[in-house]
């Protein structure tokens, strides 16, 4: 379904959809990653999906499952963590009538950092890269952050 009228004019708001969109989707892709390191391993932490799989024999931990998982929820906590203010910081800033390639340089920032910081979490990448990833992520929310207290401060 194509956007309303008025909302397409909304250059900053189509943005922010669109990296918060990729976002989301890189959250799914590491919620399926979970789910394939269990099938992989065949180490269901559920009877029923055990059974649907092979049988309860595979109803078990395995260390390397159980290794890989905590990686991979980590990944998923510090995205919801993160992301999840990001969706309230960019949506509210987008109604703040800012320059659209300031703003897309904001979503951009954001957007790559998390990637690169999932990825970093992912595959184990030498520190300090993930790190760096998370700071580089915080500015442009940081920087929303303090444009919108400045823009409501008048109303407070």
């Amino acid at each position: 379904a194509a956007p309303s009228p008025g909302m397409m004019e909304n250059t900053v708001f189509m943005s922010f959809t669109f990296y918060s969109t990729i976002l989301i989707l890189k959250m799914y892709v590491v919620a399926i990653i979970t789910g394939q390191v269990r099938l992989r391993k065949k180490a269901f932490a559920n009877p029923e999906d055990a059974l649907r799989n092979g049988g309860l024999q595979y109803y078990r931990e395995d260390p390397d499952v159980e290794r890989n998982l905590l990686f991979l929820s980590r990944a998923h906590r510090n995205d919801m963590e993160n992301i999840f203010p990001f969706l309230f910081l960019g949506a509210v800033y987008s109604l703040l009538d800012p320059s659209p390639a300031v703003a897309r340089i904001h979503f951009f920032v954001f957007c790559v950092g998390r990637i690169v910081h999932t990825i970093a979490y992912l595959l184990r990448l030498k520190a300090p890269t993930r790190s760096v990833a998370y700071g580089v992520a915080q500015l442009p929310c940081f920087s929303m952050a303090l444009q919108i207290l400045l823009a409501t401060t008048p109303y407070w």
